[in-house]
């Protein structure tokens, strides 16, 4: 018997486009190809060769419960971690989108870790390898150090994705 390595997440939405916008121009996340499953959604990978989709979005019917709402949040999983690199750049694209985010340094590791919401209120954790970095070990300030009791998520500041995803 094996207990393998996670496969993927899967997230249930109500704004398909804004989140794969979200994904793909915030986290430099690709559209993977997806099967013919029979309902809407979208599946994303990471932008490095041979990658695997990682992000299953569910939209339509398959997103809803039996009142008809679409859940938002994580609720009993905190969060969803991803190894990343590219602390500082992902940081200012942050900024440039004006999306809250919150910093770690994980005591005794190499580890720094960003998080950020995506426009479904999931709480993504990016964690990265001090040695992969070529920067110095990042000062954080207090309003940015991340406390694992803090509800910080804004749904207002997601709705730039939805804006232009209505335009197209």
């Amino acid at each position: 018997m094996l207990f393998g390595q996670l496969f993927h997440t899967a997230i249930k939405t109500a704004h398909l486009e804004a989140t794969v916008r979200f994904y793909t121009e915030v986290l430099g996340m690709v559209v993977a190809d997806r099967p013919p499953i029979g309902f809407p959604g979208a599946w994303l990978k990471p932008a490095q060769a041979g990658a695997e989709a990682i992000f299953h979005l569910y939209a339509g019917d398959a997103a809803k419960e039996a009142d008809g709402t679409v859940q938002t949040g994580t609720a009993a999983i905190d969060h969803v971690s991803v190894t990343c690199q590219g602390y500082g750049a992902f940081k200012e694209r942050f900024e440039r989108y004006g999306l809250p985010y919150r910093e770690n340094l994980v005591p005794a590791t190499p580890l720094w870790q960003l998080f950020i919401f995506d426009p479904n209120g999931v709480q993504l954790e990016l964690t990265f390898h001090s040695a992969a970095e070529h920067q110095d070990v990042p000062v954080i300030s207090g309003e940015r150090r991340y406390n694992a009791r803090e509800r910080w998520f804004q749904p207002e500041l997601y709705r730039q994705f939805e804006a232009v995803a209505a335009e197209s």
